[in-house]
């Protein structure tokens, strides 16, 4: 063997084995797996001869790979045949190497064919069921085989730790206990099918607003403690890739930050897949590649032609790209990529992923307020229903972003509705609210022009000015619809549709950015003044030409609208009110509130019947000034395809809404964990302090006896239930927890039972006053009740020690909280904690 192979050898054994970790931030990382929690989990292992094999060919295939033929498999490139995906990397065809392709994918496969349009993770959280999330990631895992990707970008889990955050729908949880349990299995089925998943975005990209680079400081008991623990569980999962973020982690940009991706990552926790940047988000080129970053997407800008300049002039040692590229090869030949010839790709399997996508959005929609009946409809109340608000006629099915699917189809909730009411009863519908505008009349302007619908040939150029005249002031939407190039629109000389910088120029949004046909959609509002205004607007066909259309609301549109609406509340029996908003990556949110006039609409409704559901299909907490006046209120985020029928499910009883909340909502906007500290959130030049430490989500609101609009863990049931005879008792270096939990009411019904722990007054650390330690969801017939045990660990006893930097077991007495939410908590008792 040769010397170089003996040092790759070497190198691939050190990598796998990692090395104990220095300074991550503001102290160093953990020297060695954390008590309790044993050996890194890794995929079934295979063979020995069979591992011996897989790492052969790789040595091999290295030792025969030129330095050009190395480089190019460290960075994306446009893909000769593209589908869609996000991604291309070229192979190396003479040596049997395949290229990969990279496919978006946190609520299904995104590429420009159809695929199961799943709903939001956020929805598949509030579930509190890691079986399910596997499920969910083993439709994701065959669609994305089945559409020709190799690796899937997902899953996300960055905690929720802003409600502003645009990208909250696509992660799942402000609580690091549930979602590190939750990602761990949605990892496990994507990969069971053989696509390898990409935990991302390492670390603390936890908002949209300057992510490229807001500096987040974070103490070292923080990290571990919050943002950590769900990338430590993907990698104990076997995640074959991790992607760093955008931001600066305590003054180094996550692309080549060594303490995160050298000494944390592959030290301490053994991970053994490679590493790519977020797309554009590589800064350097020796630093990059010297810190571990094995690939930069989706261009070479760093890691093309200046890693081979930086290794001919002794920059960078040849032995750091071998390292790079051996990591991503037996990662591909770990997923059987290598193998010749390779295997066979699955079919697509789109009537048992619509089964999946039905079964998340129903077991994890959130029931949030059920007054006087309201729900579930039945009776007289089930066969007169008013169904307002654009998305009851539009179906709303995920967010914008990398987290939009192109569905198989998708029903509105009007349509499901009406099929479930049945036969005899009476469904009517009202607008409300008019999110992509009515027709200019062709005689506004002068000279006259039709702007609906206009067509422009290839290699042609429309265009037209005229004038119009307001008689009195007015707030007026301008919308154009376009299919090419967006038409330029003026409007007294002014472009109200100018291309955004970045991925805000792309990602307009799930629901907003097209129309219910396809066309894309930009808007813009203005407060116009009474008199003479000119509009110009001027098209382009393009090569292929394209069609377009100006739209417009007013005052006067808004004003009958929603008199409408109030009419139609008034002729039936209950209302069923769908409210928006939408979110998308590349932007926050910039209010809690529901967007437009929808907070009006729902005040005015609800006045005019008080039966009145509120179906929120919204990506993240919201506030509610309207509540109290409303029957009920149905939290849905983004339902994927299947949303339509999984919501009349749930209206008309077919199901116990079975999701608890995985975020609390705050009462108003100051009230939150970052509310009034700019320097929490969003910032302050640049940068951003993690200040409220391991008091994120419900923590803080315990800690600061604040009380919320609704709590974390919070979801009611079409029955009820009752807690009772609970016994804590040491077992196992932890506790074991005993419960009984009765479905006291007269409806099957779903529970999801929640156990807290309370802080050790002998560990001289800050504790949460109660922290999530287990959970258990339970399906129950009517009377009947089960005998639950929770297991709590040591690790969810045990607080991380920034001065050890280790995790250090919170021993002593210590309080036990069992109950329904984590301000619901009807049972408590008292156990002894010792070290083993």
């Amino acid at each position: 063997m040769s010397e170089a192979v003996s040092r790759r050898s070497a190198m691939r054994l050190l990598a796998a084995a990692g090395t104990a970790g220095a300074a991550l931030g503001t102290g160093a990382c953990a020297p060695g797996m954390p008590p309790g929690t044993g050996a890194r989990q890794a995929p079934p292992a295979a063979p020995a001869a069979a591992e011996a094999k897989g790492a052969a060919r790789v040595d091999a295939l290295l030792e025969r790979l030129t330095l050009d033929e190395k480089t190019a498999l460290l960075h994306g490139a446009p893909d000769p045949a593209p589908l869609g995906q996000a991604g291309y990397v070229p192979g190396v065809p003479r040596l049997g190497i395949p290229a990969l392709r990279l496919a978006d994918g946190p609520a299904g496969v995104r590429v420009a064919r159809p695929a199961t349009a799943l709903p939001a993770p956020v929805l598949l959280a509030s579930a509190f069921d890691p079986a399910l999330a596997r499920e969910y990631g083993r439709v994701i895992g065959r669609e994305g085989r089945a559409l020709g990707q190799d690796v899937l970008l997902s899953p996300m889990v960055n905690l929720i730790r802003t409600p502003y955050a645009g990208r909250n729908f696509e992660t799942f949880a402000e609580d690091p206990r549930l979602t590190a349990d939750l990602v761990g299995e949605m990892i496990r089925g994507i990969q069971d099918e053989g696509l390898i998943a990409t935990v991302k975005h390492f670390a603390l990209n936890n908002q949209e607003h300057g992510r490229d680079t807001v500096d987040v400081i974070a103490a070292e008991q923080t990290l571990h403690e919050t943002e950590l623990r769900g990338f430590e569980a993907a990698v104990a999962a076997g995640a074959g890739a991790v992607m760093g973020a955008y931001n600066k982690v305590n003054g180094v940009h996550a692309c080549e930050n060594k303490p995160l991706l050298d000494e944390l990552l592959r030290g301490s926790w053994g991970f053994d897949g490679w590493v790519m940047s977020d797309w554009d988000a590589t800064h350097s080129t020796v630093a990059a590649i010297g810190a571990g970053l094995d690939m930069e997407m989706p261009g070479g800008t760093h890691f093309g032609a200046p890693l081979r300049e930086a290794v001919r002039a002794g920059s960078v040692p040849e032995d750091a790209v071998d390292l790079a590229v051996h990591r991503i090869l037996t990662t591909m030949d770990r997923f059987g990529l290598l193998a010749a010839p390779p295997a066979a790709r699955p079919r697509r399997d789109g009537a048992a992923g619509a089964r999946t996508a039905r079964k998340v959005a129903t077991a994890g929609a959130v029931l949030l307020r059920n007054e006087h009946g309201t729900l579930p409809l039945t009776g007289a109340a089930a066969r007169s229903i008013a169904v307002i608000g654009p998305t009851g006629q539009v179906p709303f099915v995920s967010g914008g972003g990398s987290a939009h699917v192109v569905p198989d189809g998708a029903d509105a909730p009007l349509t499901a509705i009406r099929r479930r009411a049945g036969n005899g009863s009476t469904v009517r519908h009202a607008l409300g609210e008019d999110l992509y505008g009515r027709p200019l009349p062709p005689k506004l302007l002068t000279p006259a022009a039709d702007l609906d619908g206009r067509a422009v040939d290839p290699g042609h150029v429309w265009s037209h000015e005229g004038e119009f005249r307001l008689a009195a002031d007015d707030e007026w939407t301008l919308l154009v619809h376009y299919t090419g190039k967006r038409p330029v629109v003026r409007l007294d000389g002014e472009e109200l549709f100018p291309v955004r910088q970045g991925v805000a120029e792309y990602f307009a949004g799930g629901l907003l950015g097209s129309a219910p046909d396809g066309m894309s959609v930009r808007r813009t509002t203005l407060a116009l003044k009474a008199g003479t205004h000119r509009l110009a607007v001027t098209a382009e066909g393009g090569d292929k030409g394209q069609r377009f259309r100006l739209r417009h609301t007013t005052g006067a549109i808004r004003a009958a609208d929603l008199a409408e609406a109030v009419k139609t509340a008034k002729s039936v029996r209950s209302v069923v009110l769908f409210a928006y908003e939408d979110a998308t990556e590349g932007r926050d949110r910039t209010t809690l509130a529901l967007p437009g006039g929808q907070e009006r609409l729902i005040d005015a409704v609800a006045a005019a019947n008080p039966r009145t559901t509120v179906v929120l299909n919204t990506s993240s907490s919201t506030t509610m000034p309207w509540l109290s006046r409303t029957g009920a209120v149905l939290q849905m985020y983004y339902p994927g395809q299947e949303g339509a029928g999984a919501t009349a499910d749930l209206l008309f009883g077919d199901v116990d809404p079975g999701g608890r909340l995985t975020q609390t909502f705050p009462a108003d906007e100051q009230a939150t964990p970052v509310g009034g500290d700019p320097l929490r959130y969003p910032g302050v030049g640049g940068r951003q302090e993690y200040s409220e430490g391991i008091h994120i989500g419900h923590r803080w609101y315990d800690a600061q006896r604040v009380t919320p609009l609704f709590p974390f863990g919070h979801g009611l049931s079409y029955t009820t239930w009752q807690y009772e005879k609970l016994t804590v008792r040491p077992e196992r270096g932890g506790l074991r927890v005993e419960f009984t939990v009765r479905n006291t009411g007269r409806r099957k019904g779903t529970e999801v039972a929640q156990v807290y722990v309370g802080p050790s007054a002998e560990l001289e650390l800050d504790q949460p006053v109660r922290a999530l330690a287990g959970y258990r969801r339970l399906v129950l017939a009517p009377g009947e009740a089960e005998r639950v045990t929770v297991d709590i660990t040591e690790r969810a006893l045990s607080s991380w020690d920034p001065e050890r930097h280790a995790w250090v077991l919170g021993s002593g007495r210590r309080q036990v909280f069992v109950g329904r939410s984590s301000r619901e908590l009807p049972l408590r008792s008292k156990a002894v904690v010792t070290s083993r």
